[in-house]
């Protein structure tokens, strides 16, 4: 039972690389500025773009670097 645990594991690993959303240069570049404005709060911007907050702070260290 435990080898079909690993592999169903496995399974949805597979499916998560493959349908996660890649983020072009453009689209971080907005969510960054977004996040600089100070409209809404990062947390706010990071739910509503669907991403994790460390990579929001990930990007916009690129950005202003």
């Amino acid at each position: 039972m435990a080898k079909k645990t690993g592999s169903s594991q496995s399974t949805v690993r597979r499916i998560r690389r493959k349908t996660r959303k890649k983020y072009n240069a453009e689209d971080k570049i907005r969510i960054v500025i977004d996040g600089l404005r100070g409209e809404m709060s990062v947390a706010e911007l990071c739910r509503k773009e669907g991403i994790s907050q460390s990579l929001y702070y990930k990007w916009s260290k690129e950005f202003l670097a």
